[in-house]
């Protein structure tokens, strides 16, 4: 798995996470990344849409696909 990934799956197991607690969960998996492959994973995963950010914390993204269809299915 590549660094995205790690990243991606510390994430989702964690919830709203931070940094340390992303950098943490990815030691305790067996996994080092550095602070720079970190923040490099997070941009990436930001611009594609896969992570929200709130502050310092990021979260998986919602999917917007299925939030649309059923914003138009229940519209008035």
């Amino acid at each position: 798995m590549d660094a995205k990934g790690w990243v991606l799956t510390a994430v989702e197991k964690l919830g709203w996470a931070g940094e340390r607690e992303i950098v943490r969960w990815l030691d305790e998996a067996g996994e080092e990344l550095s602070r720079l492959e970190l923040q490099k994973a997070l941009a990436a995963l930001l611009a594609e849409g896969k992570l929200e950010q709130k502050g310092e914390l990021y979260r998986r993204a919602t999917p917007k696909g299925s939030r649309r269809a059923f914003d138009a299915l229940f519209e008035e």
